[in-house]
């Protein structure tokens, strides 16, 4: 049974609509303002919104762009107004509406319109666990990030985003890209960078992401210039990520200069989470929000206790792997409140390894048993840096996937609980 949320400060159109559409057989939930709104969706994603413009608290253009910029505009959701406009509408329309309707509305266009939404909703199981770039935190220096990522949205020029692992440099990234066009991921640098890679294999249009130039070979760089114009001829866009020492590096002639200069026609900094602990509380719980959303995780909600511990943790990982605690913490929990004792173990293992840090190396003993501690803090460190995404684990380490899971058996170290597309 499809659920749908009217919201509208009229309380005889509120009982009215929910007449309508309980006889036809919908689950209907009420709002009278926007507050209510925003409670409402936060117990669940309704299957569709009816929502009026023009409330006394907060109007419903507003409460649109709200939804938007938080991630939470997932469902339809269909304008109403009893004096709406044209420039209303076509507002409404960009933001994100379904549709827009007019008051007094026609039975058979009221019905009509919720059936062509509904029937273009996905299922709950099946909604993608996609943020916004609201997720990144609320600081200052992410205020201004995502300013500039939204100049830097309506420019074709090269993007080069400078964050440590795991920062949201994706996130980022898909922000930039032009929707309805190709997304390429140069998952196998090697093979994307190799000389023998022709135009004919150039993805036209669209855009190409880029993880870590920073770790290209000398060769790879100057290959990665060709392709940059290769990709400018056929309209494709170049978004790629690397570390914040980079501009050091091209200093010290470590790195290009003439593929720094080309990458960073557009040059992006993303804060790492350290720097705005603050926000990780928020941060953590919209993750989690987003999960029970997508059936990912059962219903769970975190203690303020437990909010307070993530703020307190240095996540060297950054936000992929306050991801993957957020998401264990999930699945463990026992209780519908994450409690700090949820959370201990799963810190507890982060702590373990710190970066720059090799612990409990026994430089005393047989080579083979201090190859294998070696190999025990390399991994548990990689694991942990990347949020336990094992994909980029492997590229990291450069081995195959199966050789990866059989070197993380044979050292005893457990995978992480991670689901990755």
């Amino acid at each position: 049974m499809s659920q749908i949320l009217v919201v509208d400060d009229e309380v005889g159109i509120r009982e009215l609509l929910s007449e309508i559409l309980s006889d036809e057989g919908y689950q209907v939930r009420l709002a009278q303002n926007a507050d209510e709104a925003r409670q409402q969706r936060a117990r669940g994603r309704p299957d569709l919104v009816l929502l009026d413009i023009w409330m006394p608290d907060t109007d419903g253009i507003t409460l649109l762009k709200e939804w938007a910029s938080k991630g939470q505009l997932t469902m339809p959701v269909v304008m109403m107004s009893g004096h709406g406009t044209i420039d209303t509408a076509v507002e409404a329309t960009r933001i994100g509406a379904y549709a827009f309707l007019e008051k007094p509305i026609a039975l058979q266009k009221l019905l009509s319109t919720v059936d062509k939404a509904l029937a273009q909703t996905p299922r709950p199981a099946d909604v993608p666990v996609a943020y916004s770039l609201a997720v990144l935190g609320g600081a200052p220096a992410l205020v201004d990030l995502k300013a500039r990522l939204e100049r830097a949205r309506e420019l074709r020029n090269p993007v080069l985003l400078l964050a440590e692992p795991g920062s949201g440099e994706e996130l980022c990234a898909r922000f930039l890209h032009r929707s309805n066009t190709p997304w390429t991921v140069a998952e196998e640098k090697s093979a994307w960078l190799d000389r023998a890679y022709t135009a004919v294999n150039m993805p036209a249009e669209g855009t190409i992401f880029l993880r870590q130039v920073d770790e290209l070979n000398r060769d790879q760089q100057r290959t990665l210039l060709v392709r940059l114009r290769q990709a400018t001829d056929e309209g494709a866009r170049i978004i790629a990520t690397g570390r914040p020492d980079l501009p050091e590096r091209v200093a010290q002639g470590q790195f290009d200069a003439r593929l720094f200069a080309m990458l960073g026609a557009v040059t992006l900094r993303i804060p790492p989470l350290r720097e705005h602990p603050d926000d990780i509380p928020e941060i953590a719980a919209t993750l989690l929000a987003r999960m029970v959303e997508a059936h990912e995780v059962p219903m769970r909600s975190l203690t303020t206790a437990a909010l307070n511990a993530l703020r307190l943790h240095p996540w060297p990982g950054n936000l992929s792997q306050l991801e993957a605690a957020v998401k264990s913490a999930a699945l463990v929990s026992t209780t519908h409140e994450i409690t700090p004792a949820d959370l201990s173990g799963i810190l507890g293992r982060l702590e373990s390894v710190s970066p720059g840090q090799i612990p409990g190396l026994p430089l005393d003993a047989e080579l083979r048993e201090a190859r294998d501690a070696f190999e025990r803090a390399y991994f548990s460190y990689h694991i942990a840096r990347e949020g336990g995404n094992m994909s980029r684990v492997a590229e990291r380490a450069g081995l195959e996937r199966t050789h990866l899971y059989r070197k993380l058996k044979q050292l005893g170290i457990a995978l992480p609980r991670r689901s990755e597309p």
